[in-house]
């Protein structure tokens, strides 16, 4: 795990915490470092909709007091009774599949869940709300790096932008509570974000490119790949997390990103094919493929804000790739 300095441990002791997507790319990740940090004095609340994923996932903390998992849709209201004093919303479907199949959901999950649990947490003494937002919330910009006032067009006639349009309403949704009813919320905007454990129906471009070389075939590109971007391994995203949840200013959003780790889908495919051996081999995308493409070319973030706070970041994208590939080889990850 990213080893985490500097942070007030002690503000999480004797409490309970939930973390929602627990069993996606960062809730679990999120989940992990909470579980093993060697000074945990608090239960851990790993909330999904898929029971199986999840037991087979958390395994290693069945014996283990201070972990809970709660089988839910953040869609609709919690079925607990439960004091959640903080609470991490981690769910929401980032794959770009959702957005064309079932834009709808993807719309209700971001806003029903803001909704529901600031309400269940109003109601059950939560003292702090850290919403997982996207770096998505941008839209199209043409700045060289985005801070976090650096909003830009989204076409909210397109089906693709049930993604970044409920994204930033639920932001908004949240700072609303938060004025009118006193919510603790803080708001984290990763950037494009990898690692192991994503799921099977994820169909992100670093997933699909290590699925391809887990396979031992070659990495399949629909596009040219110049899409330019900031990546950011899920461990120091996590890490980000637990900064934001700690020691961030409410009201305000953060920037998640590895300034190391800016490259085009193309140089991501052509790292993670050098790492496994492989090559990149150019497929057309079919007319559906398209329909998922985002319409944002570059997006690459600041991260003066986070650093504030005393968030570092160390080691290179190409060692953060190997290790990915590795937990998956690990893990059985297909």
């Amino acid at each position: 795990m990213a080893e985490i300095k500097s942070l007030p441990w002690e503000k999480l002791s004797g409490c309970n915490i939930l973390v929602t997507g627990a069993t996606g790319l960062i809730g679990t990740c999120l989940v992990d470092m909470l579980m093993v940090n060697p000074q945990k004095d608090y239960h851990v609340y790993a909330l999904g909709r898929n029971a199986q994923r999840a037991r087979s996932r958390f395994r290693q903390y069945s014996s283990d007091a201070s972990f809970h998992f709660v089988e839910g849709d953040v869609t609709y209201p919690l079925k607990c009774d439960i004091p959640f004093h903080f609470i991490v919303h981690a769910a929401s479907n980032g794959s770009p599949n959702f957005f064309v199949n079932n834009p709808v959901e993807v719309m209700k999950s971001n806003l029903n869940g803001v909704s529901n649990l600031i309400e269940y947490g109003l109601r059950h003494d939560m003292k702090r709300f850290l919403y997982v937002s996207t770096g998505e919330v941008y839209g199209v910009n043409e700045s060289m790096v985005l801070d976090e006032n650096s909003y830009g067009y989204v076409d909210i006639l397109s089906t693709r932008s049930c993604y970044p349009s409920s994204k930033r309403t639920a932001e908004t949704l949240a700072i609303c509570y938060a004025s009118e009813y006193g919510a603790d919320v803080v708001v984290a905007r990763p950037c494009h974000t990898y690692g192991p454990h994503f799921t099977e129906s994820d169909n992100r471009v670093y997933a699909q490119f290590v699925r391809n070389v887990l396979n031992r075939q070659d990495i399949v590109m629909k596009s040219a790949g110049t899409q330019y971007r900031s990546w950011c391994y899920v461990e120091d995203c996590v890490n980000a997390l637990l900064y934001i949840l700690l020691k961030g200013k409410s009201d305000e959003a953060y920037n998640i990103a590895d300034k190391n780790s800016v490259v085009t889908i193309r140089e991501l495919a052509e790292m993670i094919a050098r790492i496994a051996g492989r090559k990149v081999v150019m497929q057309l995308p079919s007319d559906y493929d398209k329909k998922e493409f985002t319409p944002i070319k570059r997006a690459v973030f600041d991260t003066t804000k986070i650093e504030t706070l005393g968030w570092t970041i160390s080691g290179t994208m190409e060692e953060k790739l190997r290790k990915t590939i590795e937990k998956c080889l690990t893990h059985g990850i297909l």
